[in-house]
């Protein structure tokens, strides 16, 4: 018995002085405060050191040979945006890697050439002569080249890859305004969607499980449709595999194996789905009562749906300071300019100044040679430490990000635990319980929140850093490392999911009772493994199905973002803007619609799992006495086959 004990601890014993969440209680893991305050003034000071240093129009702006701007507005080079190499095959050299920059002349020009031909025959035209004059080099006489001058070449992949950004661009500027109607959507969906849960929690269970079947369904249907279709049609046979990789995505749906692959995909998806709720039928009776107690606990909480609009505001604002400081450190060197040449020089690579090079000795014992542009850099102090400032970038980037999370995930542990431990529903639930919860987060544990997001950047940071070396190590040829970096990165996959889970709990723990987050994470972890059979197959089945009602929403806005932007709905098929790609803004508003069923059905999420933990801490701490009964509605205590005596609680 006791080694049990050493894995589960001690079971919560009856405290009648225990109402819910504790008011009186004091500030938690002080020194990780600090550590976190004194880290967001060093994050801040590195903000204002690469603000003041870097300059984002070298990321903005293509760059030439000299170091100019191109297209930067109130210089010289304003209507010449685009960047023009003479010789675009170069940078195929595996110099470019260490040099970062093709070892051929690169201008800024107007447009891109639309006539391809050598040197000697347009200087046989004069209006020829005329229109590649504006892709030479300033001061270049045109009369005076000789035709050992490099001809203008044509790298297909390099304009077929530039026309498909640009396409993709315009695609945006024409629909930007549909895919916001579409998130729109999608957030009204999902209030929707939750509002009628709350109403009708054992029926929407049902109803989502069926309208997700037939949605995939009606996926599988229209993929035979088109499959069917294309039956027959010339080249419609064709293999993905020989068809290669296409610029052009619509070319891969007028073949049938695009089509079959689709269909396959979502008939596995349809057979998964169906037989996990076969064997899972028993227990969905205990989930949704679990959703229904989370629906009336949102009904009597109601600004707790528009908590996630705070998260999102505060992951936004991370999320922009991240990007902005790491965009200003990565500009914040002076233009290094190097010799380039195409024949043996022994000032190959060295630095040089494009101001003197003409009157230097270089040029006449390396008359080919040129002092290009290679790259930005510097070697001052500043310059030296730039990699660890990125380093500290990314991480305080992980910790404050992983910080908005854990307060989210408290202040709302907090407000539906007020919802559990209030006998007499809603007449004990305190006032504006999220607003009190949030206050207490951040009054009394924001060192707590900061040690449980600490430990989770660290192992984030060490993901990115294995992925670094896996990236590095992708043409290396022993595989013994290859093997090693493989387990390493699934070790810490698994470590984040559950430090994930632990803190999530933890946290549940930290807004009830105000413990520190050791003692909260270790009191959280016991009363799990007391519990685990049901953590296994309640706690998950409630996440499945949370899960299926996400990818109902995404599902109902898809598909709708695909019959309007396809021109099929005749209504309003005049509306629908010309696009080069119709699934990009398809895929824009599916993206977005998913994160924002994610945001409020995590407010959903959390709800369970903070009632489920309060029902088995109720289970241990009460019998169901007049002098112990118990917190839970008479739904729950009907299932498990409870009562209270003499005591009705208010389902």
């Amino acid at each position: 018995m006791h080694n049990f004990n050493v894995f589960t601890g001690e079971p919560r014993k009856f405290d009648p002085t225990f109402k819910g969440p504790i008011y009186n209680r004091g500030c938690t893991d002080i020194l990780c405060c600090i550590l976190f305050i004194l880290a967001l003034l060093g994050y801040f000071a590195v903000g204002i050191l690469a603000w003041s240093q870097g300059d984002p129009r070298k990321v903005i702006y293509p760059t030439d040979s000299k170091g100019q701007f191109c297209g930067q507005v109130g210089s010289p080079l304003e209507k010449k945006p685009l960047l023009f190499y003479f010789n675009i095959m170069k940078c195929a050299s595996p110099l470019v890697l260490l040099e970062f920059q093709c070892p051929t002349t690169q201008i800024c020009v107007e447009r891109c050439p639309d006539k391809f031909m050598t040197l000697l025959k347009a200087l046989q035209n004069e209006e020829d002569r005329e229109y590649y004059k504006q892709f030479c080099k300033e001061g270049v006489d045109m009369r005076k080249v000789s035709s050992g001058q490099e001809t203008f070449l044509k790298s297909n992949a390099v304009v077929e890859a530039r026309a498909v950004a640009m396409r993709i661009f315009e695609d945006y500027t024409q629909s930007w305004h549909w895919i916001l109607l579409g998130l729109v959507i999608a957030m009204l969906v999902s209030l929707i969607f939750i509002l009628l849960l709350r109403c009708l929690a054992g029926v929407m269970v049902w109803v989502m499980i069926i309208m997700v079947i037939i949605v995939i369904g009606y996926g599988i249907f229209h993929c035979y449709m088109q499959y069917a279709s294309l039956k027959g049609q010339a080249g419609s046979d064709v293999t993905i595999k020989d068809l290669g990789l296409q610029t052009d995505f619509s070319v891969y749906l007028q073949i049938q194996q695009t089509w079959l692959a689709f269909m396959i995909i979502l008939c596995i998806v349809e057979a998964v789905i169906i037989l996990l709720l076969i064997f899972l039928r028993k227990r969905l009776l205990i989930a949704i009562a679990l959703i229904k107690e989370a629906s009336k606990a949102i009904g009597h909480v109601m600004s707790s749906l528009f908590y996630p609009l705070l998260t999102f505001a505060l992951l936004f604002l991370v999320i922009a300071y991240w990007a902005i400081t790491a965009v200003f450190l990565s500009t914040s060197s002076e233009p290094v300019y190097k010799v380039f040449n195409t024949t043996e020089c022994m000032y190959s690579r060295d630095t040089c100044k494009p101001e003197t090079f003409n009157s230097s000795n270089v040029t006449t014992e390396c008359p080919d040679a040129e002092c290009l542009f290679a790259f930005y850099g510097g070697e001052t102090l500043y310059h030296k430490y730039l990699i660890l400032f990125q380093f500290y970038n990314l991480f305080l980037f992980f910790w404050c990000a992983n910080f908005v999370t854990a307060l989210g995930q408290v202040t709302l542990a907090g407000a539906f635990a007020s919802y559990y431990w209030a006998f007499k529903k809603p007449d004990d639930i305190p006032a504006y319980p999220v607003f009190n919860s949030l206050g207490r987060a951040l009054r009394y544990h924001t060192g707590s929140l900061a040690f449980g997001s600490l430990i989770l950047a660290i192992v984030q940071v060490i993901r990115v850093i294995l992925e670094y070396l896996d990236q590095k190590l992708k043409g290396a040829q022993n595989k013994c490392a290859k093997f090693l970096l493989s387990c390493l990165k699934c070790c810490f996959w698994c470590l984040e999911k559950c430090i994930k889970f632990l803190n999530r709990n933890a946290y549940i723990m930290v807004a009830i009772y105000g413990k520190n987050f050791c003692t909260s994470a270790k009191d959280a972890f016991f009363l799990l493994m007391r519990n685990i059979v049901r953590v296994a197959v309640l706690d998950k089945v409630t996440d499945f199905l949370l899960f299926l009602g996400k990818l109902l929403v995404v599902g109902i806005v898809g598909i709708c973002s695909f019959f309007f932007f396809t021109g099929k709905i005749k209504i309003v098929e005049d509306a629908a803007p010309s696009l080069n790609y119709y699934w990009v803004p398809i895929l824009t508003v599916v993206f977005g619609a998913y994160l924002i069923a994610h945001g409020f059905f995590s407010v959903y999420a959390m709800c369970v799992d903070t009632l489920f933990l309060c029902f088995l801490e109720d289970l241990e701490r009460n019998d169901g006495t007049a002098d112990r009964p118990y917190f839970m509605p008479e739904r729950l205590l009907s299932i498990l086959k409870k009562s209270n005596e003499g005591v009705k609680t208010v389902d």
